[in-house]
């Protein structure tokens, strides 16, 4: 049966911002969810790309005395760049100042406009520059904007998008599709917002110049979250009616930061159902990154560099602490101590070592070969269920819930089972006692690696690949058709000598 194809999305990154852990924590679970899709066999679209107009980019490009076009493609770069380090797999990277997102950017805005959705008034209120955010005066807090940002007072003419039709679509919507925004709490704070009453929105800029000019007005450019969230359907071929926009629209999930939530689920599908054009089927607002304890700032100088953690670490020992240490949609911590703890724990101990001992037997002990399995007892047949069973399972988690956190737990358990499994039949003591009953005992566990390795390819593609190079598993049997012991791994089967693959950390200091 086909599956559904998968379009999942990150938002676009601000190219004034130095790339840092939330952008590579974000960018880390979209990459798991969709490597996890294409090895399902569904036909997937992975999007992530960078913002690249807007007010805060004009003035750090008059900052830097730079033209704005110059002054946004090394910071496009840079995203670009740390995304290769993490070995994301995107298949598409939009920037806002390409020309395909400027034609559908200014089509979506024709087509808002000329179904009477769009007029010119002046505005008048609180504006914060860096969150690119108008703010009422109720939402205030101590004279600046509820994230902190500072505010200024504008005024000028403006085009507004009539937002306040849409108040009841939108919690009918909501209603109808309670899976739209996720988590459950963050869906809750969206509906009380939309119930308390939509003002129309403001959409242009007359004093701006950096940006994409209205249609038909171009003493106006586009409010930049206008602009902005137009990039999920410029990115599939927009206005036209591609083969792509056919194929994955509606989006299947955008994952975005909880700070931009209301950008998401109220104006976006707002501005969809103006069009006519259906709203995506989920939007998932993750938590953020603080560092022992405390948020990260600049002015605390206690920023995580990613690529630190990777030079210090490696990417794969980052990938799976992020996807590990905290539920997705809630807030996480980092501390050192943890990210060593963890690692070696899962990693070294769990992983590593159940790996290295069972390849190892089977390399000296059984010629380099996969040895030939004797009749199952009960404890091989209980271990290869668990294993068996782990796709199901996990498919659930990652695809329809996004509990990636539950998908390592789950996995994690079956290689703990695994560890017991190697203790109590102790190969090591039957290879002088009973050289049959050994080789079925590591042919189990060689099994049970093998399907661990193959599920484990989205979170650790590269040590993942060299578990199954270890096991002789050729390139084309690592997807998830593979998995179940129907396809186990062929007795007689050559392995290379077994290499270490999951390191122990250890600071310096100890």
């Amino acid at each position: 049966m086909k599956k559904d194809p998968y379009y999942i999305t990150t938002p676009i990154y601000y190219v004034n911002d130095k790339p840092h852990i939330g952008h590579a924590y974000t960018t880390i679970v979209c990459d798991i969810i969709a490597r996890f899709a294409r090895l399902d066999g569904r036909e997937t679209y992975f999007l992530t790309g960078t913002d690249e107009h807007g007010m805060k980019v004009q003035q750090s490009a008059e900052k830097a005395g730079t033209p704005p076009l110059e002054f946004v493609n090394p910071g496009s770069e840079k995203f670009k760049d740390l995304f290769k380090a993490l070995d994301i797999s995107f298949d598409d990277f939009i920037r806002t100042t390409e020309e395909r997102h400027k034609k559908a950017a200014q089509h979506l805005w024709q087509v808002i406009a000329d179904k009477g959705l769009i007029y010119k008034d002046s505005y008048s209120g609180w504006y914060s520059v860096r969150d690119e955010c108008y703010y009422t005066e109720s939402e205030l807090v101590d004279g600046k904007a509820p994230t902190g940002a500072p505010v200024e007072w504008l005024e000028e003419e403006s085009y507004f998008f009539k937002l306040s039709a849409f108040q009841q679509p939108l919690l009918e919507c909501y209603q109808k599709h309670p899976e739209l925004i996720q988590p459950e709490s963050r869906r809750n704070e969206v509906i009380r917002f939309v119930e308390s009453g939509l003002r129309d929105l403001s959409i242009s800029r007359q004093k701006l110049k950096w940006g994409i000019p209205v249609p038909g007005d171009e003493s106006h450019v586009m409010y930049v979250w206008f602009d902005a969230l137009t990039n999920y359907i410029s990115a599939l071929g927009y206005p036209e009616h591609t083969e792509k926009m056919q194929t994955f629209w509606p989006a299947t999930l955008h994952v975005v930061g909880k700070d931009i939530l209301r950008f998401h689920t109220v104006y976006w599908p707002a501005m969809l159902m103006a069009a006519g054009i259906d709203v995506p089927k989920k939007v998932f607002a993750h938590g953020f990154w603080t560092r022992d304890g405390q948020k990260m700032s600049k002015s605390l100088g206690n920023g995580l560099d990613p690529y630190e953690l990777i030079d210090d670490f490696s990417v794969d020992a980052v990938r799976f602490f992020m996807a590990r240490e905290v539920a997705f949609g809630q807030d996480g911590d980092f501390s050192r101590d943890s990210f060593i703890r963890l690692t070696n724990s899962h990693l070294a101990n769990d992983l590593g070592n159940l790996a290295q001992r069972v390849l190892s037997m089977i390399h000296k002990n059984c010629e380099g070969k996969m040895p030939t399995p004797g009749t199952l007892m009960p404890d091989d047949k209980d271990l290869l269920i668990a294993v068996d069973g782990l796709y199901e399972q996990v498919s659930e988690l990652v695809l329809e819930q996004q509990a990636i956190q539950k998908y390592v737990e789950v996995v994690w358990a079956v290689i703990r089972q695994a560890n017991q499994y190697v203790d109590a039949q102790a190969p090591w003591t039957l290879r002088k006692t009973d050289l049959e009953r050994m080789k079925t005992v590591l042919f189990v566990l060689a099994e049970c690696i093998r399907q661990i390795a193959v599920l484990i390819q989205p979170l650790m593609p590269k040590s993942a690949g060299g578990l199954l190079d270890q096991l002789a598993v050729l390139q084309t049997e690592r997807n998830f058709l593979f998995l179940s012991s129907d396809h186990a791994l062929k007795p007689g089967t050559e392995i290379p000598k077994p290499e270490g693959l999951f390191p122990r950390f250890v600071e310096e200091d100890e």
